[in-house]
């Protein structure tokens, strides 16, 4: 009974996962509960590995408490005693003090939560690169389908949330739950990570904090590699997406820094597994390098990065390579093209 009082509880607070993609948890923890298999196992993703996010990073080092009473509660609603705690080890070196009690406390009443370090990186906290890990296996991808959840650790299904969801299922349970969500703000007058309502747009998320700019300019909202580039004109009506960040730019930015900071990234951080990305990821930077000696971007080569990008999208087999798309294809349209380039900074 108090498993379905839970599950009706998320199911009424209409709570989504909070690692990006959003997905309706009661939808997901029906799915995996009703799986045939004798065993299960909770994983928590810590991995956190988007630039300029820090939400999780701020949960654990405030409300740790809560994120393990999450993950306690999803275990006894699987009726399992084995979780995995997958964690970025930059966090553990930073929060060790506080994690460590916790681990002992759980161990105590019979709750073995098994501690995973991994490398900080983006691809390290995709559903499959992160359960590889755990296994023992190299950080990468796993072909889908079917479901990384259900393939799971070594063939057991597993329940795979979010630090941030499983301190939203505490506050849940304690019926104090507000549907608000962590926001990251960077480069703002009053930047940091704050509690806002989850229906909350863009520019009043800027507003409510003390971070809306005094000059003109543009964010990229959802994460500072994969996020969507916006123009201040369309915030009203943008809402919190993604790993809910927002980072702010003047809008005479310099358009090959921005670039190569997107290029950059994506190409240091392909694990190489498939080549669209491993080789288009490349490609992408190879071109804004040369850009960037030759002090010139036209139209001819913003139409040659987008076309990479693009095919990238459609055959990469995992997000990080899906997603280079969406800060050039975004930037270029929503900023690039409004810019007077007679009087902007390459």
């Amino acid at each position: 009974m108090a498993e379905l009082n839970l599950l009706s509880q998320i199911a009424q607070a209409k709570l989504l996962g909070r690692g990006g993609a959003a997905f309706p948890v009661a939808k997901k923890w029906h799915r995996i509960k009703e799986h045939p298999a004798p065993k299960k196992y909770v994983v928590c993703n810590g991995s956190e590995g988007e630039p300029d996010v820090k939400k999780d990073w701020h949960i654990l080092l405030n409300y740790p408490d809560r994120v393990f009473q999450g993950i306690i509660l999803a275990m006894n609603f699987l009726g399992t005693k084995e979780a995995f705690f997958y964690l970025n080890a930059d966090y553990y070196q930073q929060l060790q003090a506080g994690l460590d009690p916790l681990f002992k406390q759980a161990a105590a009443a019979a709750y073995q939560i098994n501690l995973v370090l991994g490398k900080p990186s983006y691809i390290g906290g995709e559903a499959g690169a992160l359960l590889n890990t755990i296994e023992g296996k190299p950080t990468q991808p796993r072909i889908k389908p079917p479901s990384p959840s259900i393939t799971g650790i070594n063939g057991v299904p597993v329940l795979l949330q979010n630090v941030e969801t499983f301190y939203d299922i505490a506050l849940v349970y304690a019926g104090t739950y507000q549907n608000q969500r962590f926001v990251t703000i960077n480069q703002g007058q009053n930047e940091g990570v704050f509690a806002l309502n989850r229906d909350v747009n863009v520019e009043q998320a800027l507003k409510d904090t003390g971070n809306y700019p005094d000059f003109a300019f543009f964010v990229q909202v959802g994460g500072g590699a994969s996020g969507v580039v916006l123009h201040q004109e369309q915030l009203a009506e943008a809402p919190l997406t993604g790993c809910a960040s927002i980072t702010i730019y003047p809008i005479n930015s310099a358009v090959l820094d921005m670039l190569s900071l997107w290029s950059n990234f994506f190409a240091a951080e392909s694990c190489g597994k498939c080549a669209p990305c491993r080789e288009g990821s490349k490609q992408v930077k190879k071109l804004i390098d040369q850009a960037i000696i030759e002090q010139k971007i036209d139209e001819t080569l913003w139409q040659k990065i987008l076309a990479i990008a693009g095919s990238m999208e459609k055959s990469s087999i995992c997000g990080l390579g899906q997603a280079l798309i969406v800060p050039l294809k975004t930037y270029y349209q929503n900023v690039y093209l409004k810019l007077d380039k007679s009087n902007q900074a390459l």
